[in-house]
């Protein structure tokens, strides 16, 4: 067993579509997905941008305001999660400051209560 301290995740500072105060780092790749670790300081926001492929952002600490291509914004808590489907415009902004786990790529995601691998009973 392994433990990863996701804090101590080397990161990046991306600015593109007017993001501001964001930063991701690889967690890890498979051929269909990409594991990413996103921090937003107090007040940051991911600028609108279209989705690469299926992306889940899951909230692990802080708070998150998400829209998707309707504009609406959602306030998520940890242990709640954002879909947005492939080319679905979106944005995201915190108030207090944000740290969250993305998986974006070719993921099947089962609704909740659902068994994704069959020997999963």
């Amino acid at each position: 067993m392994r433990v990863l301290d996701l804090a101590s995740v080397p990161r990046r500072r991306v600015e593109a579509h007017g993001s501001k105060g964001f930063d991701v780092g690889a967690l890890g790749l498979t051929a269909e997905a990409h594991l990413v670790v996103v921090r937003l300081e107090a007040g940051g926001v991911v600028g609108r941008h279209p989705a690469a492929g299926r992306q889940l952002l899951v909230v692990v600490g802080g708070d998150a305001l998400v829209a998707g291509s309707d504009g609406v914004e959602v306030r998520l808590a940890p242990g709640q999660a954002a879909v947005w489907e492939p080319g679905e415009e979106h944005r995201t902004s915190t108030v207090s400051g944000l740290v969250g786990f993305v998986v974006e790529g070719d993921v099947d995601l089962a609704a909740p209560g659902h068994h994704v691998d069959p020997g999963d009973v």
